[in-house]
């Protein structure tokens, strides 16, 4: 009898998990592959950038909310692993958008964990829709010619590892 429970509880756990991940690809618009779209949003200092400005770059786009508690655990990693060590880099760049937030509502969120990665808002989410459907955070690597060669949904610290992996491997 115990069995037999374990064995529907294992299979339940199956077939959710495949739905899952299954809605996770459903939700990303811009597929591993496939060029970036070429968005623009305005910085910190009223200068309007486009994708198209970064070409020749290597740049990763992460998605985030501040209510998010996966996205709020990854702030950290992506401030000192990444940020911290390539800020310098002219060959790289970083972009974190706030899905959902204001420009006052993403400041009050820097200034509260210190976070000093740029950080631009997304308050109507044109951009995130424009890479994916649902599920936070999101990031995406873009090589030097526009092409994503990488993305990721959620957070975890092996798959963060991937992703250092993969930007060390096109700054080279």
């Amino acid at each position: 009898m115990k069995r037999l429970i374990l064995i529907k509880f294992l299979l339940f756990f199956c077939i959710i998990y495949g739905q899952d991940q299954s809605d996770y690809k459903q939700s990303s618009n811009i597929k591993d592959g496939q060029s970036v779209p070429d968005f623009s949003f305005t910085d910190g200092t009223g200068k309007k950038i486009s994708m198209s400005d970064l070409k020749g770059k290597v740049v990763l786009i992460n998605f985030f909310a501040t209510w998010c508690g996966p996205c709020v655990q990854e702030m950290p990693y992506l401030q000192k692993d990444i940020w911290e060590l390539l800020k310098e880099n002219k060959n790289f760049a970083l972009l974190s958008f706030g899905r959902g937030h204001n420009a006052e509502e993403i400041s009050k969120f820097s200034n509260a964990k210190k976070i000093t990665l740029p950080m631009y808002p997304d308050k109507e989410k044109i951009i995130y829709t424009s890479f994916a459907t649902k599920y936070i955070p999101r990031n995406y690597l873009i090589d030097q010619n526009g092409i994503v060669v990488y993305s990721s949904v959620g957070f975890s610290t092996e798959e963060f590892e991937v992703l250092k992996d993969k930007i060390n491997e096109l700054l080279k």
